[in-house]
């Protein structure tokens, strides 16, 4: 049926909003260290922009320390490098092939704003939440337009894709939650 095709793709697309919300806050620092910090990383490697986890093994090597064990010794230098330009603050130290990246303590003021950052990045996956929702009764309306769907079954129909949508929406709001609380624990 293609009012089902609506809630399954309404659901699909919002997965994906979820899955990038997850993804941009394991990049979030908070204070401990995460092998997400670091991953994303560009590296120039031999004039290729690299991401740094196909170059090195990140490991949490302690709490506030991650460890990154360069395969390519010629590469080193260039890790090293993009870990001081990708402004996280960090300071990483260089032991042969293995780099060491001690992650500072957050102070009070920056524990606020990353959780205000967060507020605002909670918000904007909300508003793409919203917006699939959107595309979802559109496509819905067009069908009722079509003479494929009944006034009924369009009203019964928004109903779940209101439910959907509200489930996603709680989703970003507990994910939020959790984040902003490991930020804010001292």
């Amino acid at each position: 049926m293609a009012d089902e095709n609506a809630l399954q793709e309404l659901r699909s697309l919002c997965d994906g909003t979820i899955e990038f919300y997850r993804a941009e806050l394991a990049k979030t620092k908070t204070g401990r260290a995460s092998t997400g910090l670091v991953e994303g990383i560009l590296v120039d490697y031999y004039g290729t922009k690299t991401p740094l986890s196909q170059l090195a093994l990140i490991s949490v090597a302690e709490a506030r320390m991650l460890g990154v064990q360069v395969y390519d010794a010629g590469a080193v230098d260039a890790v090293e490098k993009a870990i001081h330009q990708a402004d996280l603050g960090l300071n990483p130290s260089r032991d042969g092939n293995f780099i060491r990246i001690p992650i500072p303590a957050l102070t009070e003021e920056r524990r606020k704003e990353i959780v205000k950052r967060l507020h605002k990045q909670a918000e904007e996956m909300k508003v793409a939440i919203r917006g699939h929702r959107r595309t979802a009764i559109d496509q819905l309306q067009k069908e009722k337009k079509d003479g494929s769907l009944s006034e009924d079954d369009l009203n019964s129909l928004k109903k779940d894709v209101q439910a959907v949508t509200d489930s996603y929406v709680s989703q970003v709001d507990e994910l939020l939650s959790k984040k902003e609380e490991e930020i804010l624990e001292v």
